[in-house]
């Protein structure tokens, strides 16, 4: 038992079971062409670990039995394997829902030149990292450069029509730069369209506010300025029983670039696979059991718990 589920059981009286599997989120890969300072899966262009494709072939027969909503692509950077696009278009070709996790400036890398068309043309939607609107906050996150490059590719993408037609979604997403929770998503959603347009004439569809888990590389950050425990005592402050209904791990289930099934991304990043008797493995995929399956928990899920809540859609209340 930890503190989250010392907190669940006495508010609810049970553990955190799943509902139902309505998204597969794939994790394809921990290389990525950026080293960001709160990434939670530490990627970086060093890694090597990549999702080789008998393991998509598993994903690809559990993708097209189940008839998924969402297939949420990930990473590190998801272009960056090679088997990506021969993946994303045989999800296509069975009509299913994709979406790809985009850093935006790997679509500046070599060979990436026809990205957005393809994408397009796919019919993908997209979430792009872009942690704040100004370039100096973007900059201490991600890195000398990063900035004008996401701009850039904001721009080609708008290009083809992601981010202005409403059948090309374009997601931004705001992660906080420091030890804080994120405001208020509508409001800052505001803020960044307006100094976006202002400032460069770009557009987008939505914007999600994702909480900075406490692990990865901002734990390390967190333990380098010393307020690892302060932190977590505003996470655990800041609950918020609200947001327990929308939680992703209660309806997504997320795979590893080996194959290994997690509840979610953080759980996947913290090495720590579904259990409670459920199948941990994509060879061993059962749906009677992953659909309604208990919950693996940690202090870190009160990051998702806090304020409005934190998923990878966004805010959750």
């Amino acid at each position: 038992m930890n503190d989250f589920e010392t907190r669940i059981e006495t508010l609810t009286g049970n553990p955190l079971y799943s509902n139902k599997i309505e998204t597969l989120q794939v994790n394809l890969g921990l290389r990525c062409n950026q080293q960001c300072r709160h990434c939670h899966v530490s990627a970086s262009p060093r890694r090597t670990e990549m999702m080789e494709w008998p393991t998509i072939r598993l994903v690809l027969d559990t993708a097209e039995n189940l008839q998924y909503k969402l297939v949420d692509l990930t990473g590190g950077a998801p272009e960056l394997n090679p088997h990506f696009h021969r993946f994303v278009e045989a999800l296509r070709r069975h009509g299913l829902p994709v979406q790809v996790r985009t850093n935006l400036t790997v679509l500046l890398e070599p060979g990436m030149e026809n990205m957005p068309e393809w994408y397009r043309e796919n019919e993908v939607c997209l979430v792009a990292s872009l942690p704040c609107y100004l370039e100096e906050n973007v900059r201490a996150q991600r890195g000398r450069g990063v900035y004008e490059k996401s701009v850039a590719a904001i721009k080609r993408l708008n290009a083809v029509g992601y981010g202005v037609s409403d059948d090309l979604q374009l997601d931004l997403v705001y992660n906080p730069g420091g030890p804080f929770l994120p405001p208020e998503q509508t409001s800052l959603e505001a803020d960044y369209r307006r100094e976006l347009a202002e400032r460069f004439g770009i557009t987008f569809s939505r914007l999600l506010t994702i909480t900075n888990m406490p692990i990865g590389r901002f734990q390390a950050e967190l333990s380098r300025q010393s307020c690892e425990k302060e932190y977590l005592k505003l996470l655990q402050e800041s609950f918020n029983p609200q947001t327990l209904e929308g939680l992703m791990c209660r309806r997504q289930l997320s795979v590893g670039w080996d194959g290994t099934l997690f509840d979610c991304d953080f759980n996947l990043a913290l090495g720590r696979a579904v259990n409670h008797g459920a199948p941990d493995h994509i060879t061993r995929f059962d749906p009677s059991l992953l659909k309604r399956r208990r919950i693996v928990t940690g202090d870190h899920c009160f990051g998702c718990t806090a304020g409005a809540g934190s998923s990878c859609g966004g805010a959750l209340v």
